[in-house]
Order: C-alpha cells, then sequence, then structure tokens
C-alpha cells in the first residue's frame, strides 16, 4: 500500500511529528542558535550551543527522545518529500539528521529544521485531505454485531476465518433459539418458523417486526426477514461449517457482515407470544 494514501500511517506520522516539533521547540530552550552578529566561526562550529546553565539531564533525556521520534519518521522525508540538498553532502533528510545541529561542520540550522517540520506537517494535511476523498468505504470487523464480532474475533486473529464464520452464524442462530426457545428441529426450519405469518403458539413463539403487523411496510419486513434468514443460514453457516474450503479474508468478511445484519434485524424484532 502506498503509505502516502493510507490514513492510519498519515496519522501516526501527523502524531509524531507534532510530538517532535514540541520536544524540537523545549530542546531550543536550552540552546541559543549561532546565528546573527555575535555568531561564532558560521559554517564551522556548531548551528547551537548550550545556554549557560542549561539543564543538562533535560537535555539529555530530550535528545534521546528527538532520536527515538526522527526514527519513527523515516519515511516522513519520502512521504512529504521535504528534505534538503547540502552542496558536497547531497540530499539529507532534515528530521532523522536533526541532531546535526549540535555538531561541527553542521549541514542544518536550527531553523531549517524548524522550517521543515511545519512544511512536512502541512504536506501531510494535504496528503490526508487527498485520502480522504480517494479512500473506499471499509469494514472494520469490530463495528460488527457485538455477538458476531466476540464470537468470530479469536479465531479470526488466528487465521481460522471460516471457522470464525461458522462460529458467528452459530451465535446469531443461538440468539434466535434463546428468543423462540425452539431447540427441536433444524436451523434453516427454525428461522422460516420464527418469522413465519402464523399466530404463535406455545410452542412456537415467533419474531415479529416492530410496528403495526397491519401495516404493509411491516408485513414487507416480515416477510423479507422470512426469506432472508434461512437463506444466510443455508448459504453461510452451512458451508462454512460442513465445507472443508478455506475463505479468503475478503469473502469471511462479506459473511462475517451479512451475519451482523441478520444480528441487528433480530434485535429490532419483538417476541411474538400466543394471546392470553
Amino acid at each position: 500500500m502506498d503509505p502516502r494514501t493510507s490514513t492510519d500511517y498519515l496519522d501516526f506520522l501527523s502524531e509524531r511529528l507534532r510530538e517532535f516539533i514540541g520536544a524540537f521547540d523545549e530542546f531550543m530552550t536550552h540552546h541559543v542558535e549561532n546565528v546573527g552578529p555575535g555568531s561564532f566561526t558560521r559554517g564551522l562550529a556548531p548551528a547551537v550551543f548550550p545556554k549557560e546553565g542549561a539543564n543538562e539531564d533535560r537535555v539529555r533525556v530530550l535528545t534521546a527522545k528527538l532520536n527515538r521520534l526522527a526514527g519513527s519518521l523515516m519515511d516522513l522525508s519520502s512521504v512529504t518529500g521535504v528534505r534538503m540538498m547540502v552542496e558536497g553532502r547531497g540530499v539529507i533528510d532534515p528530521f532523522v539528521n536533526w541532531e546535526r545541529i549540535t555538531e561541527p561542520k553542521p549541514v542544518l540550522e536550527a531553523s531549517t529544521v524548524r522550517g521543515c517540520c511545519l512544511q512536512a506537517a502541512g504536506r501531510l494535511e494535504g496528503l490526508r485531505a487527498r485520502a480522504d476523498a480517494l479512500s473506499s468505504p471499509t469494514i472494520q470487523p469490530s463495528l460488527l454485531h457485538p455477538l458476531v464480532w466476540s464470537t468470530a474475533q479469536r479465531l479470526w486473529n488466528d487465521g481460522h476465518l471460516r471457522q470464525a464464520v461458522s462460529a458467528a452464524a452459530e451465535a446469531v442462530s443461538g440468539q434466535m433459539k434463546e428468543l423462540t426457545n425452539r431447540h427441536d428441529a433444524s436451523d434453516t426450519s427454525l428461522w422460516q418458523q420464527a418469522f413465519a405469518q402464523d399466530a404463535p403458539r406455545p410452542d412456537k413463539l415467533r419474531l415479529r417486526w416492530r410496528g403495526d403487523q397491519a401495516n404493509q411496510d411491516v408485513k414487507t419486513m416480515q416477510d423479507g426477514l422470512r426469506q432472508f434468514a434461512p437463506g444466510v443460514n443455508m448459504v453461510i453457516r452451512n458451508p462454512a461449517t460442513h465445507a472443508d474450503e478455506p475463505l479468503s479474508e475478503q469473502a469471511a468478511l462479506e459473511r462475517l457482515a451479512t451475519l451482523s445484519v441478520l444480528a441487528h434485524f433480530v434485535d429490532q424484532c419483538e417476541v411474538g407470544r400466543p394471546a392470553e
């Protein structure tokens, strides 16, 4: 994947860059820049000197933090295109090489590091906006119906995708069985009976779409669920449970999403009981 189109990675770089800028600004409060009328052998001496009375322990902590952050920003220069061309040195990554400002014959100035940070931050904002504009909707497994994902998660994370789908399907069927108090027939038959238009009986409770049962829209949803739920069981649960063919991640995710839809529909139903 192109890192310039990955919103997660662009967000990661932006956050690390914000930390880097904050740490660098604090680092510079302990230093004075070797610029202006009082500059000392500029170009030969370091670009910054420690201030008199600077907290050396804090400077060491900040230096270590900046080097760690610079490591996490190893792709920032290539992603944003922010780099420096230094005569005799070639192309310099201003983030990874930030500490060169403290060395003799520095290839970078503190102001250069600051400017590159600000430019990179702006470019990351632009790349993030473009990535959002180009991105397609995605399904996040963790946002599926809790019953589906909590059942499938461990198997999914272990790479057992077909088994994850099978377990999730069993959980959704189990939800229906608990609501209707039915365990006396095949799952497909129980789904058909759960959403049947027939009046409920003590031994055959129904699932009813909420609303006025005489309303045409409610009738349509009820009939749709009567066909949809058994179909899901036949084309998703049964193959995942009885077939040995592996599922691709995309195929497995689509099946979990379908089971999630069914589970949400069941949540929106009421249990139909016989009139007393």
